[in-house]
Formats: structure tokens, C-alpha cells, sequence
């Protein structure tokens, strides 16, 4: 099966405050949006490595990752407005550049997590050998708690609770599909891909891939702060 790794870097970063996309900001001396391409391209079941950038940056990426010498890296496209916009950019490039159907699998990643490992990608690899969706998430530590108009509601079970990172993969037509359904619907705005396929085409089951703490999304000026604790505390490779 053909294997793309996308890379979602289509959003400013407001909540940052640092007056680039977050994704350009260094981490060890390296781009975040870098680190996570280099993840990609040193992963064996990876074949190809797309970037969505935000509007305007794309001249930048591609002549940072040129200089870089990543040998995967077919294109680095402008992304949307939105985050499912940039998704919709990269599946429409992905479809443009021959996939042929369930013979391709998407995974789709946030330029601001980083600190992703191989164990993620292989895993996220392997899940798409036999599923045609998957999402790697981690388990809720914190008791959860359902709120409205500032009062707690009702408190799900803690062990039924995931938190949800990136990659998120899929089979390409059961993605498109997806989000063709999605655009149609001018009521939903959707800020995540498995809750894409969840709504949309709920007969497909979205398979569980572990997660890692490490594998942290740079959100907050606070987020570059531990993201720079555990890449000096990471072990040798």
C-alpha cells in the first residue's frame, strides 16, 4: 500500500502569540515543522511526505526542507482557512498524484507535534494493513468532567476516555468521503479527522493506535518550554 504522511501545518498559531506560524519556531534548533518531517522520512513504511502550509509561507517550507534534503517530500501546498479545509487541499493533491483508492493510506499530522516517534508511525503503518481507519490517543489521566453554563453536569467514566493525538490514519476513500460528506454540511465545523469519519460514516470503526506523552502538540508558550525538557531528556537513538 502506498503510504503519505501529511503534514498539517495550514494554521497561524494565534494561541502562540509568536507572530509566525507556530510551525517555523525552533525546537533544539529545528523547525517544528521539520522535526516532524524528518520523523516521516525516517520511517521505513512512510513513501511519500506532503506539507500544508499556511498562506504565504510556502516559499519558506519549501526552500527549508529543500535544503534539508528530504528525498520523500513530493510537495508542499497551501493550505485553507480552516483545518478541515487544509485536509481537503491535501487529499484533493493526493488524488491528483495518482492514488489508486484503498491501495493508499493518509496519515495525517499537526506540524506542532514534533516530538512524534518511529514506534507511533510504524504502528499507525501496520493499523492501516488491516483497518481502514485509526486514531492514536492516549488515556485519560484526569477525571473528566461534562459541563454547561459553568456547572458540572455529568462525570463519564474515566476508562472509557482517551485524549487524541496525531497521526490520524486512514484509507484515502474512506477520508475523501468523509469529508465530502462534512462540506456538505454547512452546520459542522470539525477540528479533528476521526471525528470526521465518527459522524459522517459511522460504520467504520476508528481503530485505537497507543499514543506517547511525549508526543505533546505546542499549543501555548508553555508547550515549547516541555517540548525542550523532553527532547534534551530523550535517550540516545
Amino acid at each position: 500500500m502506498r503510504m503519505v504522511a501529511v503534514v498539517l501545518g495550514g494554521g497561524v498559531g494565534q494561541r502562540l502569540g509568536a507572530g509566525m506560524p507556530k510551525q517555523l519556531l525552533t525546537l533544539g534548533g529545528t523547525t517544528l515543522i521539520e522535526r516532524c518531517v524528518a520523523a516521516f522520512e525516517a520511517a521505513p513504511g512512510v513513501d511519500e511526505i506532503l506539507v500544508v502550509m499556511a498562506r504565504g509561507y510556502t516559499p519558506k517550507v519549501e526552500a527549508l526542507l529543500a535544503e534539508g534534503g528530504y528525498r520523500k517530500v513530493t510537495g508542499v501546498i497551501e493550505g485553507g482557512q480552516t483545518r478541515p479545509d487544509s485536509t481537503r487541499a491535501a487529499l484533493a493533491a493526493i488524488a491528483a498524484g495518482g492514488a489508486d483508492g484503498d491501495d493508499c493510506g493518509v496519515l495525517l499530522h499537526d506540524a506542532a507535534r514534533p516530538l512524534v516517534d518511529q514506534r507511533i508511525i510504524a504502528d499507525c503503518v501496520a493499523a492501516l494493513a488491516e483497518h481502514d481507519a485509526a486514531g492514536v490517543a492516549v488515556p485519560a489521566s484526569d477525571t473528566m468532567v461534562v459541563t454547561a453554563d459553568g456547572v458540572m453536569r455529568s462525570m463519564p467514566r474515566r476508562e472509557t476516555l482517551h485524549r487524541c493525538q496525531t497521526p490520524q490514519c486512514f484509507r484515502l476513500p474512506v477520508i475523501t468521503r468523509a469529508h465530502e460528506l462534512a462540506a456538505a454540511d454547512p452546520g459542522y465545523s470539525p477540528t479533528d479527522d476521526c471525528g470526521v469519519v465518527m459522524r459522517y460514516l459511522p460504520d467504520v470503526p476508528v481503530h485505537i493506535v497507543p499514543g506517547s506523552e511525549r508526543n505533546i502538540k505546542v499549543t501555548y508558550p508553555q508547550d515549547l518550554t516541555v517540548a525542550e525538557a523532553l527532547l534534551s531528556s530523550a535517550p540516545p537513538a
